[in-house]
Order: C-alpha cells, then sequence, then structure tokens
C-alpha cells in the first residue's frame, strides 16, 4: 500500500505517529512525500492508493476515486499558509501579473473566486517557476502579487517582504461565514476496499496521537522549518482535521461557486 503524503508540516499531525513508529500501516505500506500536485496526480494515475488530494481535484476525478471519512485540511478563520503576497492592495492588482503556485490547485481556484467576487479584479494570472523558498528567485520574476502555499508562506510572511498579505482562509470567512476545506484523503477505486480501510485506520488513529501531542509536533516542525516555536504551535492548532457536515457543506458550497460538479460520498 502506498500512501501520500504531502511534505509541508501541516500534516505532521496526521503522520507523526507513524513517522514514530507509534502506529504501524498495512503490512507493506510505505509513504510517499511530494507536494499536493505531484500527490493529486500520482493518486489519479494510480500511483498511489490512498494520499491526501486538493479537494478541488477530488471533485474533478471523484468517479476514479473513494472519499475517505473523517479526515481533512480546513481551517474556519485564518490558514496563515495560504496567502497572497502583494506589492500592492488588492484592490490595485486589476490588470498586474500575479504568479499563481503550481503546488496547489484548490487554493488558485480560492484565489480566483476572491478575485471575481469578492474584490472584483481581473489580475493576469501566470504560473510560478521558482519555488518560493527561493526568494531571491521569486523576486526576480516580475509580478505585483504571489500566491504562496505551505511552508514557504509561513516563511514569507515571516521575512516581511511584501506590503501586503492576503490569508486565503480568512477572506473565503469574511466572505461566507464557512470553513474552508483545502484538501481531503481519497483511495483509488480499483484499491483493494480491505487494504483501504486498515491504511484509513491507520491515519485515524495516527491523528489522534497527533492531536494530543500538538505541542512535540510544533516543537519538531519548529527545528526542522526554522521558525519560532509558537508560529508553528499557532499554525498547527488552527488547522482542522475533520470531516464533517460541517466541513461537507462548506465544500459544497465552495466547488459549487467554483462551478465544479460535486460527488461527496465517502466510504
Amino acid at each position: 500500500m502506498r500512501i501520500g503524503r504531502i511534505g509541508y508540516i501541516n500534516c505532521a499531525p496526521v503522520y507523526g505517529a507513524i513517522d514514530r513508529g507509534i502506529v504501524s500501516l498495512p503490512h507493506g505500506g510505505e509513504l510517499v512525500t511530494g507536494t499536493p500536485a505531484e500527490l493529486n496526480d500520482l493518486l489519479v494515475a494510480g500511483e498511489l492508493d490512498v494520499s491526501v488530494i486538493s479537494a478541488i481535484e477530488y471533485a474533478r476525478h471523484a468517479k476514479e476515486l473513494v472519499l475517505l471519512a473523517d479526515l481533512a485540511i480546513s481551517c474556519d478563520g485564518p490558514v496563515r499558509s495560504v496567502a497572497l503576497f502583494s506589492k500592492r492592495a488588492v484592490e490595485r492588482l486589476g490588470g498586474s501579473t500575479v504568479l499563481l503556485s503550481a503546488s496547489s490547485r484548490t487554493s488558485v481556484a480560492l484565489l480566483e473566486l476572491l478575485c471575481r467576487d469578492v474584490w472584483k479584479i481581473k489580475p493576469k494570472f501566470a504560473e510560478a517557476r521558482a519555488e518560493a523558498q527561493d526568494l531571491e528567485a521569486l523576486a526576480a520574476l516580475p509580478h505585483e502579487a504571489v500566491l504562496v502555499i505551505g511552508d514557504p508562506a509561513l516563511k514569507l510572511a515571516a521575512a516581511g517582504t511584501y506590503s501586503h498579505r492576503y490569508d486565503l482562509g480568512e477572506q473565503w470567512k469574511r466572505w461566507t461565514g464557512k470553513p474552508f476545506v483545502f484538501a481531503v484523503w481519497a483511495a483509488t477505486r480499483v484499491a483493494s476496499p480491505a487494504a483501504v480501510q486498515r491504511g484509513h485506520e491507520a491515519l485515524l488513529a495516527s491523528r489522534a496521537w497527533g492531536l494530543a501531542h500538538l505541542e512535540e509536533i510544533a516543537q519538531e516542525t519548529a527545528r526542522v522549518t526554522q521558525l519560532p516555536v509558537a508560529t508553528c504551535r499557532e499554525y498547527l492548532s488552527g488547522l482542522d482535521y475533520a470531516f464533517g457536515n460541517t466541513h461537507r457543506a462548506a465544500l459544497s458550497d465552495f466547488l459549487r461557486r467554483a462551478g465544479v460538479p460535486q460527488f461527496l460520498q465517502v466510504a
């Protein structure tokens, strides 16, 4: 069984117990680490059996995937790791170049919605070639604003390079009053249902351990990212890893606004 995980610290509470050997994967199971976009493509291609996947990509490939219950990455207000960094106020970005992260499709779709329906602007979108971790390479690209996700967004916020920062989770909450679901977990329909169930149970058990040991995980992620422990603690504490009725309703609302067909039946 091949199980995908994002290489950002937002997945640490879900995979921490597995990494420490406290929770075991199904016999012969292995973790495959990648960016959200890489994992999306690997899962849809059948190269992974189970993986976290961008919410919008799950919806686009729902016929090929099975949605796993009670497991997602969401926020109910600021998410901190998905933000638009801008050299000018967002209302003045009409016609300006906005770089889009190649790593997340749900975040890109959310930004496009906010531009169209909330800020009423039409920027020129371009995919960023440089990874956001390389701040010098990013600064060398001509742009007025850039969408950055994951650990790089936390680091860029700390660097204070841009005069304006717009947290997309917070902007969605202001707009709709609802939480926002960035990612879910799903399995391929051709994978063994019994093996998927065991993998799912391992992820849920590992998440339970992680949420009970957030301080330990915050300390570890601070060492990995070189960010202050308080920043990691605040960030991880603000994420929600459940996937209940409220989350499903919020995700349905987002998919409706984005014009994506919905199929949210869980295993």
